[in-house]
């Protein structure tokens, strides 16, 4: 897992000569086949393990009931979404998932905040794609739902 980006695998090290001195750099690349990253070895703290089947209780619980005290005031809620996204850590993303679908059923998402909503259910989703155990299901079912709900 590569925050913000998502679910990769890291299929190998290359060597790259950057402004006159080789540095070494994790190839990462993506379901899509079309998209790679590298990271710099050095900077390894920034990839982590995908989830795996141990994980799949918590995160649904997490979606379902999580709660999360976000500001009332736009710009702060605004940040405070943004860096949950982009930490990448899905039991917090999930946690948000479900207080932002709080948020809807209780009065609606401004733009911003539905963008965030379908973003943090996209990362979920992503998470979650190669498993399958108990509760993968479920997970799968609510992502639909609320992306559904969300285009009508």
């Amino acid at each position: 897992m590569l925050p913000p980006y998502g679910v990769g695998v890291v299929s190998g090290i290359s060597t790259k000569c950057v402004a006159n001195t080789t540095c070494s750099y994790y190839q990462v690349e993506f379901p899509n086949g079309t998209s790679k990253a590298y990271v710099p070895v050095e900077s390894a703290a920034n990839l982590r393990p995908a989830l795996n089947e141990k994980d799949v209780p918590e995160i649904l619980n997490r979606l379902t009931q999580g709660r999360y005290p976000l500001p009332r005031q736009w710009s702060a809620r605004h940040r405070k979404v943004t860096d949950i996204l982009a930490t990448g850590n899905p039991f917090e993303i999930a946690t948000l998932a479900a207080e932002l679908r709080r948020w809807n059923i209780e009065r609606g998402l401004p733009d911003l905040d539905r963008q965030a909503f379908r973003k943090a259910l996209k990362l979920i989703g992503q998470e979650i794609s190669e498993l399958s155990t108990d509760g993968v299901e479920t997970i799968r079912d609510i992502i639909q739902e609320e992306l559904q709900n969300d285009a009508n």
